[in-house]
């Protein structure tokens, strides 16, 4: 082990991947590939993390607008109902909303302000208190909210997403409503049949529109949670958690990942005789300090992985042994000290003063954090990530 390097992440290029590709072998051969090539070993406990897109389209896991549509209907036979909480994405929800539209013939759509769940904002705050409104109680409609704020254009993307989605709905034929509010039940001042449309908190927004007398609630889950005239499908995610494929198809979450996970597990061990850790990973969870976006628009950070990789990290923090327990020491001591307290801490220091600043997220979300900002979701190619020492500390 070495005394000079931590955790070393590697992107991991891979063929162009495409619908009945044997990928469990593709990642195998690449990183047997690579290691050949840069001159790496594999160890014991490193991680390797394959990303949901291609696991979705080695898949084939697709679907278009008119099958989108077709699930729509079963679930809203009126064809008038609301879509409540989408977020603002021409990647996520452009193409869904076209499905959606397509099966519909009126919609009430009631956006959340001043951001979308995942802060991609309509409107700053300080523009609300300005005007004087609360978005905790205040009900706007779309010729309010254009007196107070004119036309709001993304920071990154330059859309104006009120127009953008009311002309989509429009496109298809239906008819739509814009009103912009954040307490789930003013939807049913409109329409007692619902479309919810929120990544993480649609569990609630569900149980409150029930509560409160709506007569059909439905999430995106439930849109393509079984396939329509040989469409893609997930049971659990349904459209969460799926992308832009083409202007007139989507690629869904993919399915069946426990497989895929273990497929990559045995045939990596069967080549290297290590135990690696796999993962499937879609969207890291940090914050743009710019745009104010979350990057966790799917469902899951990890919807597969390893036993390995069940848990969280159970850390001291240095700079606090140093500055505290071992303030008096320096050098060798010091090193020594800190050493020690690594190999003898409790096997759960929660709640305890040398944990404080450390992170206890899941173990699954911290990785896929890393996999997503190395792989990125440009043309890098790298839709594989080794992660190597992660699981190593100073005391190693």
């Amino acid at each position: 082990m070495s005394d000079t390097v931590g955790t070393v992440v590697r992107g991991i290029r891979a063929p162009i991947i495409r619908q009945g590709d044997d990928l469990a072998q593709i990642v195998v051969d690449s990183l047997l590939a690579a290691s050949k090539e840069e001159g790496f070993d594999f160890k014991d406990r490193d991680v390797v993390a394959v990303t949901e897109a291609v696991v979705a389209r080695a898949q084939g896991n697709y679907a278009t607008i008119d099958q989108i549509a077709e699930s729509v209907r079963k679930h809203f036979p009126t064809g008038e109902f609301g879509v409540v909480f989408p977020i603002l994405s021409r990647n996520r929800f452009s193409v869904c909303l076209r499905g959606i539209a397509r099966g519909a013939k009126k919609i009430t759509l009631m956006l959340s302000y001043p951001s979308d769940e995942v802060g991609n904002h309509l409107v700053d705050l300080d523009k609300l208190d300005e005007a004087g409104i609360n978005p905790w109680t205040d009900e706007l409609t779309v010729e309010q909210f254009r007196n107070y704020f004119g036309s709001v254009r993304h920071t990154f993307t330059g859309v104006d997403y009120v127009e953008y989605y009311t002309s989509i709905i429009e496109g298809e034929g239906a008819e739509a409503n814009v009103i912009f509010a954040n307490n789930a039940k003013t939807i049913l001042n409109y329409t007692k049949n619902v479309l919810c449309s929120d990544i993480h908190t649609r569990a609630r927004t569900k149980r409150l529109l029930k509560s409160a007398g709506a007569e059909r609630v439905y999430g995106l889950d439930d849109i393509l949670s079984e396939p329509e005239s040989g469409s893609g499908f997930n049971a659990e995610y349904g459209l969460l958690g799926s992308n832009k494929a083409t202007d007139d198809t989507v690629k869904l979450f993919p399915r069946n990942c426990d497989e895929f996970v273990s497929a990559v597990y045995a045939g990596l061990h069967e080549k290297t005789g290590k135990n690696i850790e796999v993962m499937v990973y879609g969207d890291g969870a940090f914050k743009d300090p710019v745009g104010k976006i979350w990057e966790l628009a799917d469902p899951v950070v990890s919807p597969a992985h390893t036993p390995g990789l069940i848990g969280t990290p159970n850390e001291l923090k240095l700079k606090y042994l140093a500055d505290n327990d071992f303030a008096g020491l320096s050098g060798e001591a010091l090193k020594d000290a800190i050493k020690k307290s690594i190999r003898e801490k409790a096997s759960d220091l929660k709640g305890t003063m040398a944990t404080q600043g450390t992170t206890p997220r899941r173990l699954t979300d911290l990785l896929g954090s890393l996999s997503d900002l190395t792989s990125g979701s440009g043309d890098k190619g790298t839709p594989i990530v080794l992660i190597q020492n992660y699981f190593t500390n100073y005391a190693d």
